[in-house]
């Protein structure tokens, strides 16, 4: 057996892959909670592949069979309402465990040099997400799903010269019907997942390049010579790594993070069981009432919202009168995530040692970000429109004073070397 593994080894070496991106990857040692959001995403990104798998078994992609394959599934298919509720609360789970991770690397600088590129890799995974997530939303061919895409989709007929042949090139038809989900469908277990998981693995390769940041925003790549050779050897590093790392400010990610690791998923997995078994629905907010009638264009849901991970960009584009300079905001709300790498032009990158303003700018950011989420989930109403515009004004204005202070911000004294 060991012959036959080092003849695989030297021919594809997937032991020296593992050792080089998980088992021996060399990860700072004061690594904290909110470090556990990237392996949390990974676990859901599987459930949602492989209960993908199995729904579209028995799912029907038209206009006529989706809604009453959906019942199948839920009554008939043995353990079908276990795989459509894993894969409806593991959606939801999906963008709490990704904005926790987002927010993580928004506290402590890991989208600046340089991991800029690591950064843009991390938000095409979440424009992807809410493309899959949105083009998974019509397929269960509720009421609530029907009008929510023919409110999202209406908007591109805003756009000048083009709008109204784009849109009716989105539908496949002049209005949304089987020809739209069968293209949503194509869409959303095919062509998307595959763009996701490219991006995924794009994402780890830039991390493990240039290192995980860490709460402290040291980086852990020093120069040689602390660390006596006979010391080195009892770290089970390759030698590459000895090489390249002081292994004083890093430990290898295998026992000691994955045994971290582990533990926040089984807690994960408790939370995650307790609502899908309890509480599917969420309230509302993971499956809402609508969606339990089938599509129907002539009957309108009393108050048209999306589902709540949507939230905070549907407001943007609510609170703006204009239609199109509503899509606009919308976009432009996503695109400067994009760009906050060159937003940011200091040079500390832990909140633990930036200045107050910053602190405050962070939290009044978090603060919008939340208040736009939960309007989003409500009707509108003058009082809320304005609300809204307040915490929209917030959210932007937290790009544009990042650009000004942080260029000559008063910070505290970094730690040289990762303390912990």
């Amino acid at each position: 057996m060991n012959s036959f593994m080092a003849w695989i080894e030297k021919r594809l070496p997937l032991m020296d892959a593992m050792n080089k991106h998980a088992a021996q990857y060399p990860a700072p040692k004061n690594f904290n909670f909110w470090y556990v959001f990237g392996i949390l995403a990974s676990v859901i990104l599987v459930n949602q592949i492989v209960t993908g798998i199995w729904l579209t078994m028995n799912y029907e992609p038209s206009g006529e069979g989706a809604f009453a394959s959906i019942e199948y599934i839920m009554r008939d298919v043995d353990y079908g309402w276990l795989l459509r509720y894993m894969h409806s609360t593991g959606a939801s789970a999906f963008f709490i465990v990704i904005y926790m991770h987002m927010f993580r690397g928004l506290m402590y600088g890991s989208y600046q040099k340089p991991r800029e590129l690591l950064w843009i890799f991390g938000m095409f995974i979440f424009l992807v997400l809410m493309a899959e997530a949105f083009m998974g939303y019509l397929l269960p061919w509720g009421n609530m799903s029907y009008w929510g895409a023919q409110v999202i989709i209406s908007l591109f007929g805003a756009i000048p010269i083009i709008g109204e042949e784009l849109t009716i090139w989105i539908k496949g038809d002049y209005v949304i019907s089987g020809a739209t989900l069968n293209r949503f469908f194509a869409l959303h277990v095919i062509a998307l997942p595959l763009v996701l998981v490219v991006l995924v693995f794009l994402h780890i390769l830039a991390l493990h390049e240039v290192g995980s940041n860490n709460p402290e925003g040291t980086e852990i790549k020093k120069s040689k010579g602390s660390v006596p050779l006979e010391e080195q050897s009892k770290f089970k590093f390759h030698k590459q790594y000895t090489e390249k790392y002081d292994i004083v400010d890093a430990i290898p990610f295998h026992p000691y993070y994955t045994v971290k690791d582990l533990v926040a998923v089984v807690i994960f997995l408790i939370i995650f069981c307790w609502v899908m078994f309890f509480a599917p629905e969420g309230g509302g907010y993971f499956i809402e009432a609508p969606n339990f009638e089938p599509a129907n264009g002539l009957k309108t849901p009393e108050h048209i919202v999306p589902v709540w991970y949507f939230g905070p960009f549907f407001t943007i584009l609510r609170v703006i009168p204009d239609k199109l300079f509503g899509m606009i905001g919308m976009f432009a709300a996503i695109g400067m995530l994009f760009a906050l790498p060159w937003f940011d032009r200091g040079i500390v990158k832990s909140l633990r040692f930036r200045s107050k303003a910053h602190f405050l700018n962070l939290t009044q950011f978090a603060i919008s970000f939340i208040v736009l989420g939960i309007l989003g989930t409500l009707p509108a109403t003058d009082f809320l429109n304005m609300v809204g515009r307040i915490a929209s004004l917030g959210y932007f204005g937290f790009f544009i004073a990042l650009w000004f202070y942080s260029k000559n911000e008063k910070t505290k004294p970094v730690p040289e070397r990762v303390s912990g």
